[in-house]
This record gives C-alpha cells, sequence and structure tokens, in this order.
C-alpha cells in the first residue's frame, strides 16, 4: 500500500477535491493528477488541496501532441508543454507523462512524425531540467499510433530518452502499453534509472468499439502483473505505481467502490516480496 497511487483518471467522475478525499479516506497516499481536473479548480488550489491531504503528487498527465505541422502549431504544442511543465512543478511531482502524437490527420509520413518528436523534445528537455520535472515518454500500444503516439515501443521511447540527461527525459512503463513486446524484459533492465512512472491495468477482452476503454481491474485480463513488477524493480524503480484504468463501465461505479478494488487488486496482483 505504501506505493499505490491513484491515476485520477480511473475515478473519472470524482472532482479532484472528491479524488483526494476518497484517497486519505482509503489509505491512498499518491494521486496521479490530469490537468483537466486541476484546471478545474486553479493549480495553486490544486497544489494546496493535496498537500493538505498530505498526499504526494506521482505524475501530472499530461504533456506531448507533438507531432503536428507548421509553425504555427509547433509553437502552440510548444508552449501548451511550457505550461504543463511549469503546473507539474507547482504541484510538487516530477514527472509529466508525455504522450507524443499521432500521426496529423491528413498525413501518412509516420517517419516525420517521429523526427518532430525528437527534435520538440529537445526543445523542452533543458526547460524541464531547469524545473525539476521530467518528461516521462509512455509508448502507447501499436493501436494507437495513428492516433494517439507514434512511439509504440520501449526501446523506441528509450532512443529518444537517451539523447537527453537522465534527470530530464525518462520513460513511463504503462502494463496495458508493453505486456505484448517480446522484448519487454530487456528493455526495462535497459531502462534502469531511465523509468520515471510505472501505471498498471489490465489487458481485457473483447475490446470494446472505442479501444481507448478497453482497460480492466488489475487481474481481470491477461497481464502477469508479478512478472512485471519484478522486472521493474530488478530495474532499480523503487517509486509510485498507479493504477490507470479507461473503463465507461468502472467510471459509471462508484468511486470509493472503484478505489476499494484498486487497493485489493494491488495488494493481491502487483506486489511481490
Amino acid at each position: 500500500m505504501n506505493r499505490l497511487s491513484l491515476n485520477q483518471i480511473t475515478t473519472k467522475g470524482w472532482s479532484l477535491p472528491e479524488a483526494v478525499r476518497g484517497c486519505a479516506a482509503a489509505g491512498v497516499t499518491a494521486i496521479g493528477l490530469w490537468r483537466d481536473k486541476v484546471e478545474e479548480v486553479g493549480v495553486a488550489t490544486a497544489a494546496r488541496l493535496v498537500r493538505e491531504a498530505g498526499l504526494a503528487v506521482s505524475s501530472l498527465c499530461r504533456g506531448g501532441f507533438l507531432t503536428a505541422e507548421g509553425p504555427e502549431a509547433h509553437r502552440a504544442a510548444l508552449a501548451d508543454n511550457l505550461r504543463a511543465l511549469e503546473e507539474a512543478a507547482e504541484l510538487g511531482t516530477d514527472t509529466l507523462v508525455m504522450v507524443v502524437g499521432g500521426v496529423p490527420e491528413g498525413s501518412r509520413d509516420l517517419a516525420g512524425a517521429r523526427e518532430r518528436v525528437a527534435d520538440r523534445l529537445a526543445e523542452l528537455a533543458p526547460y524541464a531540467g531547469d524545473l525539476g520535472v521530467r518528461l516521462a515518454i509512455e509508448p502507447l500500444h501499436p493501436m494507437f499510433c495513428a492516433d494517439r503516439a507514434v512511439v509504440s515501443t520501449l526501446g523506441q521511447a528509450l532512443d529518444l530518452a537517451e539523447r537527453h540527461p537522465v534527470e530530464q527525459v525518462g520513460v513511463v512503463v504503462d502494463s496495458y502499453h508493453v505486456w505484448w513486446d517480446p522484448d519487454l524484459a530487456g528493455q526495462i533492465a535497459r531502462a534502469g534509472a531511465r523509468i520515471a512512472s510505472y501505471q498498471v491495468c489490465d489487458w481485457t477482452l473483447p475490446l470494446p468499439a472505442d479501444v481507448l476503454l478497453g482497460r480492466g481491474h488489475v487481474g481481470d485480463g491477461h497481464i502477469d502483473f508479478g512478472a512485471l513488477t519484478a522486472m521493474v524493480t530488478a530495474a532499480g524503480y523503487t517509486g509510485w505505481i498507479e493504477t490507470e484504468i479507461f473503463n465507461q463501465e468502472i467510471w459509471d461505479t462508484p468511486g470509493d467502490e472503484t478505489l476499494a478494488t484498486v487497493v485489493e487488486r494491488h495488494r493481491a496482483h502487483v506486489m511481490v516480496a
């Protein structure tokens, strides 16, 4: 329990004050915040609420979406990510999760989109370092390559991260997105101190029509969390373990019930001796 963090999207129906109260009541001592929920109350108020509840902020979701073409889109993406870094620093987290963006609408230039990600990370990384916040590149399952992330594997994420100091750019190990990778053990070992966040939820079938919402509670699907946690631990990661679930049925469940299940499944499936 001392490493469990509730990623706020798991209880999407809760406002930030409700999520803070829910974590405190359940004995969960960390929360991963989302920028839209923070915006509802303001960054200063969000930081105060979390601090007064005694919670740590394990991460801020999210920055990224760096692949748009053209100078105006370039400036907008950089400006938004600079704001996200400043918000992360004010909220007291050292991790800004980066969903890098998909192939721009109307384009088929996947290689070009990946080049823009690399270029824009290079612009953001020094600023992140100045603020004490890491850009945490999250590889997403290949089915999201077109619309959400042209970085699909942990190896790709590390190729980008390793161009920068470890305190500026790291990676996210999200069970849902990487569990299938035949080179996963080797890439987690390679990541080592680059692991900025470890997120968990399960791969369940059948996938819904909106595949974004196909994630299940830990233990309901096909992922071996004991083995995955052991890999991440052996790589040296000792930080928070966020449960992050996108699932309409779970979102429609009362938040306290969802959080109780998160706690139970964390104890039963995620932690290893």
